[in-house]
């Protein structure tokens, strides 16, 4: 397993994280139990959940195997997120000082810890002002509540303002951002991407096989089977089938992982975990397995190296073309010129 550090800071965190969205769900305590202890004995680190991961049920799991697990504390990067109700209450949801403290303080009884190594925004929110929010997490870092702060699900023009905020009022900075990124959603590399990237802060993706589509379970021809969340979830499900299923460009990009995967002789999952970690700014890719078998596999991407010409084939079949004016063009024109020293 590779460490790399959170962005700006000194701490290191291993190169695949833990997503806990399933834990008390889908995958009960035994069974997550199960995943905790192999994430660890592979050499993992950072341990991803939030306060409202199956009803608070997801924190309450990961604090009692830290309990149990001598010395796991220690080793362990805990992160988990606040801003979604909680409660029924008016100020039970948002990144108001209020819902904050007490979702802070909720998260550090459920897991058990004095701290929380990073503590994230779950999402932007409209209604508070930035700077009551930059402050509470300040004071909450001054006071050994949390060490780090992230942010989850933040628009490139957010993180640009949440930064340049905590910087003006001499506030603790974000060192992360946890965004969707994978070989079938990279709109964040327009505008998201380079502003971490200019900024210093560490990509946490999740969702890097992009709800399963890129393990391959799915085929140009075939109704979602049995066991996949397009199954499990016939709405849902169907909604996001008839939108990528329609699109040419998901078989192709399949087709591209299948073929890379092949002659590798690993899993098509291996392969989208892989070329996310290799991304630009990418700290840890959040896995989400749903039992030990596909953890297993997907932790096995650690050791996958890809080469120039199988990242490059990747990169043109997922490369999903600019949107209109600003990228598209002059933009590509003037992004091209830039990344190569020329004038314009």
């Amino acid at each position: 397993m590779e460490y790399h550090l959170l962005g700006k800071s000194g701490c290191a965190v291993s190169a695949l994280a833990l997503g806990t969205l399933t834990f008390g769900n889908e995958t009960d305590e035994a069974a997550s139990f199960a995943q905790l202890d192999r994430f660890a004995e592979v050499g993992g680190t950072l341990i991803d959940t939030a306060d409202v991961y199956a009803d608070q049920r997801s924190e309450e799991i990961i604090g009692r195997w830290l309990a149990q697990r001598q010395g796991a504390r220690q080793a362990v990067v805990l992160a988990t997120k606040g801003r979604f109700p909680t409660d029924d209450s008016p100020n039970g949801h948002g990144l108001s000082r209020r819902h904050l403290a007490t979702a802070l303080d909720a998260s550090l009884r459920r897991l058990g810890v004095t701290t929380i190594d990073l503590y994230q925004l779950h999402a932007w929110d409209p209604l508070t002002p930035l700077e009551e929010t930059l402050r509470f997490l300040d004071d909450a870092t001054r006071s050994g509540k949390i060490h780090y702060i992230g942010l989850s699900n933040f628009t490139g023009w957010q993180v640009q303002k949440a930064v340049d905020m905590a910087d003006a009022c001499g506030l603790a900075r974000p060192v992360t951002l946890q965004p969707q990124y994978n070989l079938l959603a990279r709109a964040v590399e327009w505008e998201i991407v380079p502003a971490c990237q200019s900024e210093g802060l560490g990509l946490l993706p999740w969702s890097p096989l992009a709800s399963g589509w890129l393990s391959g379970k799915y085929r140009r021809d075939e109704s979602p089977g049995d066991g996949t969340r397009v199954a499990e979830n016939a709405d849902q499900g169907m909604k996001i089938w008839n939108q990528r299923g329609h699109l040419e460009r998901t078989w192709q990009v399949l087709e591209a992982v299948r073929k890379v995967a092949d002659g590798h002789g690993v899993s098509m999952a291996q392969v989208s975990i892989a070329w996310l970690a290799a991304r630009p700014a990418v700290a840890s890719v959040i896995l989400g397995a749903r039992t030990m078998e596909q953890l297993a596999d997907n932790l096995a991407a650690a050791d996958v190296r890809l080469s120039p010409e199988e990242t490059q084939l990747l990169d043109v079949t997922s490369d999903p073309g600019a949107p209109d004016y600003p990228y598209g063009e002059p933009g590509q024109t003037q992004r091209s010129r830039r990344i190569s020293g020329g004038r314009f």
